[in-house]
């Protein structure tokens, strides 16, 4: 695997900022008067969305590295001209996002490989299925009031099967059960599993773990999952075959993730399972991963907004 020279993050306007009256006007009203309402609108700053305090938290890591290393850029099914409130509020809470791609209605997603990002963050649940079926990782953000950790260390945290690694063990489970999934696990205890669609995004962010020692790096990440003894050592082992350090693994058997979330503090947890999403956006910033066989077609419930 290249090393990535940086980590560039994509996300939708509706999940940076509060835009839900102007989804609402959308929704009820359609396009026209949603675009009538943004340009008349545009002097109104927007207030902070679900992942805006994720976002000032990666663009502040420059600061830390002393280079350009981090970039977010817009993502938005917004016009150029519905879009300027958008940039008066990026420039208002002093974010610095340059680049951006306005689509006018259409769907964002084949600007994420274009722009080389590593993860694509929206609101739009058909742009992220999209963005995951071309290979990106991606998430749909949970809607919930904008919230942060209070340490200005960005901690990430990530569910395992379909998340980071594939599903192919979790296909075992569904089908056969947990003992099944249990002796398979262990059998092939030493066979490194295959990478999920956030496997580049971990690995992009251990490439800037990797200029700090553990203890004053500015990124700690975590890995929250439903497995436990004696499922753990091909996780383990997988993640050493790739090379790639997770400072925090919490193997929990089963049990609810929201409350060890909350412990450790994160920024972000992205897992594949609606309901584990939906318990843990009550704690901290969320991402649901629509893909593999907890989500199958049609699952995550496809929303009518044009405005992400």
């Amino acid at each position: 695997m290249n090393q990535p020279s940086s980590l560039v993050v994509a996300i939708s306007s509706r999940a940076l900022f509060d835009l839900d009256e102007s989804h609402r006007i959308f929704e009820q009203e359609g396009r026209e008067a949603y675009c009538r309402y943004q340009i008349e609108h545009e002097d109104e700053i927007l207030a902070p969305g679900v992942a805006f305090p994720l976002v000032r938290k990666l663009l502040a890591m420059n600061d830390r590295l002393g280079a350009p290393l981090v970039e977010v850029i817009l993502l938005s099914r917004n016009s150029a001209d519905t879009g300027l409130r958008i940039f008066n509020s990026i420039q208002h809470h002093g974010l610095d996002i340059t680049r951006a791609a306005f689509t006018g209605g259409r769907s964002p997603f084949k600007y994420v490989a274009a722009f080389g990002a590593h993860l694509f963050l929206s609101a739009e649940a058909g742009d992220v299925a999209d963005a995951l079926n071309d290979g990106q990782a991606a998430a749909t953000i949970i809607t919930a009031p904008a919230r942060g950790s209070d340490s200005d260390q960005l901690r990430i945290a990530f569910d395992g099967d379909a998340v980071l690694f594939s599903d192919e063990s979790e296909r075992i489970y569904r089908s056969a059960g947990l003992e099944a999934f249990a002796e398979n696990e262990r059998v092939a205890a030493r066979e490194p599993l295959p990478g999920g669609p956030f496997r580049n995004f971990l690995a992009a962010v251990h490439h800037i773990q990797t200029r700090f020692d553990a203890d004053s790096s500015p990124l700690r990440t975590a890995l929250v999952t439903a497995r436990a003894a004696p499922a753990h050592e091909r996780v383990v082992r997988t993640l050493r075959a790739w090379n790639i350090r997770i400072d925090e693994a919490l193997f929990l058997g089963g049990r609810d993730k929201s409350q060890f979330l909350a412990a450790f503090g994160a920024d972000i947890f992205f897992d594949d399972q609606r309901s584990n999403c939906e318990a843990a956006s009550r704690h901290v910033a969320t991402g649901h991963v629509p893909l593999g066989v907890a989500n199958p077609p049609d699952d995550e419930g496809q929303t009518a907004a044009r405005d992400g």
